[in-house]
């Protein structure tokens, strides 16, 4: 298996040169954002080296190969065009098999991923460089809002889009607030929740994300009604909380936000693999089992990593446990007689 390290530098390499081109040789560059630019510059390198030793183990090799064969071949897309868009948007964006599980909870994780998702949208091209807002005259109240130096379009501060401009990150910031709110509150309460918790991998996430949120809130509330007292701490302790959760993010559970997409190329195949084959019977009882395609990827898989009981894949889950039951019995429990 390839280094990952020579991927992950280039990527990071490549970050470094579309800020440097994006803001047009860093004449509309922050240099107040130099932490957070830095920052994400390490994202990048640490997400790319994760991502590619995921991708490098022989499970996650195959879901990812063959999802992609699958989301990009000419014959699936005439069969179905609609699948892909439609799994992305269900499984990726509304993230609908959570709320088989708990109403709750999915609209906490939708509250969370939506309010992340418009703070980075917001954040992470001004942190760049490549938005930039300007003065459209020296005396009206209009800005200028430019993209890589061509001007998008032009709004008055006391206008509606002016107010969704400047306060987008508070929104995103309540909408975060709310979700972790609810998923603290659950693994407090919450039976299941708390036996198979850690603090490290359950616990840090949401405090990372609500500090980061409370902290943005603080800033508006100081400019706002403080008449920007206390801004500097705020300020400071803001881009140290959003900092440490960039570079956190792919050494924990935010990891899986960048392995869903990977997911959804796999459900894709299952679908696809549905569509045209009939279901393999359990070779015990005859039940429906999955597809075959999908019953060879995984015992190919099984074989790969050595685990030579892969024919077990051609059995259901209660088939799989009376045979466990069995051998347990035949070669362990008669033992002690």
């Amino acid at each position: 298996m390839p280094t990952p390290f020579l991927p992950s530098v280039l990527v990071a390499l490549v970050l470094l040169l579309a800020i440097v081109v994006g803001s047009r040789g860093l004449r509309d560059f922050d240099s107040a954002l130099v932490p957070y630019a830095a920052a994400t510059v390490l994202l990048a390198f640490g997400v790319t080296y994760r991502y590619t030793s995921w991708v490098g183990r022989p499970a996650a090799r195959r879901l990812f190969v063959q999802g992609w064969r699958t989301a990009l071949s000419w014959h699936n897309l005439r069969a179905a065009p609609a699948s892909l868009p439609r799994l992305a948007l269900t499984y990726l964006g509304f993230q609908k098999f959570l709320g088989a599980r708990s109403h709750a909870r999915w609209i906490a994780h939708q509250l969370i991923f939506w309010g992340c998702l418009l703070a980075v949208v917001i954040t992470f091209p001004l942190t760049w460089g490549w938005f930039t807002f300007t003065a459209a005259s020296p005396q009206g109240p209009g800005y200028q809002m430019r993209l890589w130096g061509y001007r998008l379009l032009s709004f008055r501060q006391d206008s509606f889009l002016g107010w969704s401009m400047f306060h987008g990150l508070d929104l995103a910031a309540v909408l975060v607030i709310g979700g972790v709110g609810y998923f603290l509150w659950r693994r407090t309460r919450d039976r299941q929740a708390v036996t198979g918790q850690r603090f490290g991998y359950d616990f840090v996430p949401l405090i990372a994300l609500l500090t980061v949120s409370v902290t943005g809130l603080l800033l508006t509330f100081s400019e706002l009604a403080l008449h920007g007292g206390g801004y500097q701490f705020l300020a400071i302790l803001h881009m140290v909380s959003v900092v440490l959760t960039l570079i956190y993010l792919p050494f924990g559970k935010f990891f899986h936000i960048v392995q869903r997409p990977a997911a959804v190329g796999m459900q894709l195949f299952k679908e696809t693999a549905r569509r045209k084959h009939q279901a393999q019977a359990c070779r015990r009882c005859g039940e429906a089992v999955d597809t075959g395609p999908a019953v060879a990827n995984l015992r190919a898989t099984m074989r790969e990593l050595a685990l030579d009981f892969d024919s077990w894949a051609e059995y259901c889950p209660r088939c799989r446990r009376v045979l466990r039951g069995g051998a347990y019995l035949d070669q362990v429990k008669r033992g002690f007689k």
